[in-house]
């Protein structure tokens, strides 16, 4: 069977304008990820998890390497990937109902003959009941779950989540992480999940790449072989759990000095 995502020795580069020069953001960076495998991208600020996230929507071109979707190469976005935002990203003058369905318009699917599907999916996040509320009369929680809903409803192969509960409190983020893997169990993605949480990182992947500090490289790659699910507060009492939640802690730390004393540098510090 095909790999969801074979992306080999990644490059990025951006040309800063005010500073006349170019800064590279990936380098060589290579992941495989397997059908409906959970991958987690952990790593310093700025270190590049957001550009390769969007090499992978299509929306970025890599300077060099290979990407592949299921054997394909990406020449751009398409309904194969769907992409969940850290600011959830709703129509503030839509309801839950028309904002699920959006991702459906831009396709070009006529409402009536996906009224079932819109609605499965608001069912499946749990917001039955809301489908007439307005985003502000939604909590942080309820905005990221139509986020997922309407990502869901155009019913992708992949789904690209940058830091998707970052925004929202920890009480609703551990609520959300629970819902999302019952969720997958249910619709089998491949998912691409940034966090800056190792703790979230461990709950929720399969496997986690921890980054260098800019230029993006791949420092490590942990399996998570824990079972599921996670989120249950026992599962962090675990040896095991511990144990790699200080390795991946420990390959961060120097990332992470790198990354201020950078910032220090150039301000001057």
């Amino acid at each position: 069977m095909a790999n969801a995502i074979d992306a080999t020795s990644i490059s990025v580069e951006y040309t800063l304008i005010r500073k006349k020069t170019r800064l590279k953001a990936l380098h060589k960076f290579s992941v495989s990820v397997k059908d409906g495998e959970f991958l987690v991208i952990v790593g310093p600020s700025g270190c590049g998890k957001t550009t390769f996230m969007n090499v992978v929507a299509g929306e970025v071109t890599p300077s060099e390497g290979e990407l592949l979707i299921f054997d394909k190469p990406v020449s751009g976005p398409g309904p194969d990937r769907s992409v969940v935002f850290q600011e959830y990203a709703l129509l503030p003058w839509r309801t839950v109902w028309d904002n699920v369905k959006f991702g459906l318009e831009i396709q070009g699917a006529n409402e009536s003959e996906y009224m079932d599907r819109i609605q499965h999916f608001i069912d499946l996040v749990g917001l039955t009941g809301f489908e007439r509320s307005y985003p502000h009369e939604l909590s942080g929680g309820m905005c990221q779950r139509v986020g997922l809903a309407r990502a869901l409803a155009t019913e992708p192969k992949i789904l690209l989540m940058d830091e998707p509960f970052a925004a929202i409190d920890a009480m609703s983020r551990e609520l959300m992480q629970g819902e999302l893997e019952r969720i997958l169990e249910q619709t089998g993605q491949t998912v691409v999940f940034i966090t800056h949480s190792i703790d979230e990182a461990i709950t929720m992947g399969d496997k986690i790449v921890v980054m260098t500090a800019v230029p993006g490289r791949m420092k490590d790659l942990v399996d998570v072989n824990m079972p599921r699910p996670r989120y249950e507060e026992h599962i962090k009492l675990l040896p095991e759990y511990s144990e790699m939640r200080e390795h991946i802690w420990d390959l961060l730390r120097g990332e992470a000095a790198s990354v201020l004393r950078a910032g220090a540098h150039e301000s001057g510090g």
